[in-house]
C-alpha cells in the first residue's frame, strides 16, 4: 500500500498530514491524487467512506500554496461545491487541519447561517471557498463575490447535487468560471446527466472507478432485513438497543417521523436526538456533536444525514423506514464499517415492501439476510408506546420532496388537534 510521504506534496502538508495520523493511501486516493497534482481534470466514481475529501483537497491545496495568476493572494483561486453544509463544514474542518501553519484560508458559504459572518469572512480575504450551490449563486447574484480568478474547482457528491435539483444551478455556476481551471468531479454513482454535465465542463479528464461504476456496501457491513408490522417497529428497535452495544443511527422517512421517533425513544430511557433539513445549522451541528461524544446515544435522521456527515465509531445503522431510492440504503449504511471496523446495517420493512426490498437487493447488488422477530420483541412492541401510524409512512412516491412536504403538514394538522382535544 503507498504512503503520503511517497507523494509529491509541500513539506508543511506532510508535517500535517503526519499530525493528524494520514499514514496509507485509499485506492481512490493512490489513483486521483497524482492525476490531480499533474494538472489533469479527475472524474473519479467511488463510494462513500473511500477518502473521496482527502484526495480532492491535496491536489487544491497545492495548487494553492503556489503563487497566484491573478496576483492578488486574497483571490478566490479554489472553488469546492457541496450538496449540504454539514458537508461543506467538515471539508473547510479538513482543510484548516492540512493547511496548519499557511497562510491559506477558507471560506464556507451555505445557508442556514449567518450571511453577515460569511460576508466579513470574504471581505477578510479567502484563496478557497467552499459552498453549496443556493447559497452560492445567491451571493453571485448579487454580486458579493467573484470568482474569475479560479484555478481549481471541486464538484463533491455530484450524484446527490442531482438528486437535489442543484443541476440548474450547477450549469450556470460553472458556466461563469473562468474555461482554463482544472476541474474534479467526485461521485458515488454516474448518472447520465452528470456525465452530460462533465462532458460540457471538462475534455480532458482522467477517469477513475474504485469498486465499478456502481454503489457496493463496503465487505465489513452485516446486512439484515426485518419483516415487521409498523407497530412493532418501535419494541424491535428497543429490542436492539438493549441487547446490542454501541451507537445507532436510525433512518426515517419524514421529518415528523425522526421527531416522534426521537422522542418516544428518550421518553423510555434512550438518549436521542433528531436531525432533519427543518432544523437550524446550530440544531444540527449541536445533535451531530452530542452524537459523536456519546451524549446521544441514537441519531435518528432523515436523508439529509446519509450522505456526507463522517461518523466514525457509528455501530449500527437502522433503517427505521425503506429510502425512497435503492442508492439511497447505500448511502445510508455506508455510514457504519468504516475505518477498518466492522458495522451492522438492520432493514425494517412491511409484508407489503417485499418488492421494494428486492429491487433494493437487485440494484445495489447486494443480499439482506432475512432474519425473524423473536417472540420476546413482539411481547416488548406491544409494551412500547406506539406512535400513530401517519407519523411514520411507508409507501414510496414518486415525487418524494413534494410529497413529504405534505406528509409533513398534514402530520402536523393531525399533531396541532390532538393537542386541541
Amino acid at each position: 500500500m503507498k504512503q503520503f510521504n511517497e507523494l509529491s506534496l509541500s513539506q508543511s502538508v506532510q508535517i500535517n498530514l503526519r499530525r493528524n495520523c494520514f499514514f496509507d493511501l485509499t485506492p481512490v486516493q493512490a489513483q486521483a491524487i497524482p492525476a490531480a497534482l499533474n494538472g489533469a481534470d479527475v472524474v473519479a466514481t467511488a463510494q462513500t467512506g473511500t477518502g473521496k475529501t482527502l484526495a480532492f483537497l491535496l491536489p487544491i491545496i497545492e495548487k494553492l500554496l503556489k503563487p497566484c495568476a491573478a496576483g492578488s493572494k486574497d483571490a478566490i483561486r479554489g472553488l469546492i461545491l457541496s450538496p449540504i453544509r454539514e458537508l461543506a463544514i467538515q471539508i473547510a474542518d479538513a482543510f484548516a487541519k492540512l493547511t496548519a501553519n499557511t497562510a491559506l484560508r477558507s471560506v464556507v458559504v451555505v445557508g442556514g447561517v449567518s450571511e453577515q459572518t460569511q460576508l466579513n469572512a470574504l471581505r477578510r480575504g479567502a484563496q478557497l471557498v467552499i459552498a453549496t450551490p443556493g447559497r452560492l449563486e445567491d451571493f453571485l447574484d448579487r454580486r458579493l463575490l467573484k470568482l474569475n480568478a479560479v484555478e481549481v474547482l471541486i464538484l463533491d457528491e455530484a450524484d446527490r447535487m442531482l438528486d437535489m435539483g442543484f443541476l440548474p444551478a450547477i450549469e450556470r455556476i460553472l458556466s461563469g468560471l473562468p474555461v482554463s481551471r482544472q476541474s474534479l468531479f467526485f461521485s458515488a454513482t454516474m448518472h447520465k446527466e452528470i456525465e452530460r454535465l462533465i462532458a460540457r465542463h471538462s475534455t480532458r479528464s482522467v477517469r477513475i472507478a474504485v469498486g465499478g461504476s456502481k454503489v457496493a456496501t463496503p465487505d465489513q457491513i452485516d446486512l439484515h432485513v426485518y419483516e415487521v408490522e409498523n407497530d412493532a417497529k418501535l419494541g424491535l428497535l428497543q429490542h436492539m438497543l438493549v441487547k446490542n452495544t454501541g451507537s445507532f443511527l436510525v433512518f426515517a422517512r419524514t421529518k415528523h417521523g425522526a421527531d416522534r421517533l426521537a422522542k418516544l425513544l428518550s421518553r423510555i430511557g434512550l438518549p436521542a436526538v433528531a436531525m432533519h433539513g427543518d432544523r437550524t445549522q446550530n440544531q444540527r451541528s449541536q445533535a451531530l456533536a452530542g452524537f459523536r461524544d456519546g451524549r446521544y446515544r441514537i441519531l435518528v435522521a432523515t436523508d439529509v444525514a446519509a450522505r456526507g456527515i463522517h461518523i466514525d465509531s457509528v455501530a449500527h445503522v437502522v433503517n427505521y423506514d425503506l429510502p425512497q431510492a435503492p442508492t439511497d440504503f447505500i448511502h445510508r449504511v455506508g455510514r457504519t464499517g468504516r475505518a477498518g471496523q466492522r458495522g451492522a446495517a438492520s432493514t425494517f420493512s412491511l409484508k407489503s415492501e417485499r418488492s421494494e426490498v428486492r429491487r433494493i437487493e437487485v440494484e445495489c447488488k447486494v443480499l439482506l439476510e432475512r432474519r425473524q422477530v423473536a417472540p420476546e420483541v413482539l411481547r416488548l412492541a406491544a409494551e412500547a408506546p406506539t406512535p400513530h401510524p401517519r407519523a411514520f409512512p411507508t409507501k414510496t412516491h414518486k415525487h418524494s420532496s413534494e410529497v413529504r412536504g405534505k406528509a409533513s403538514k398534514r402530520n402536523s394538522r393531525f399533531e396541532h388537534a390532538r393537542r386541541k382535544h
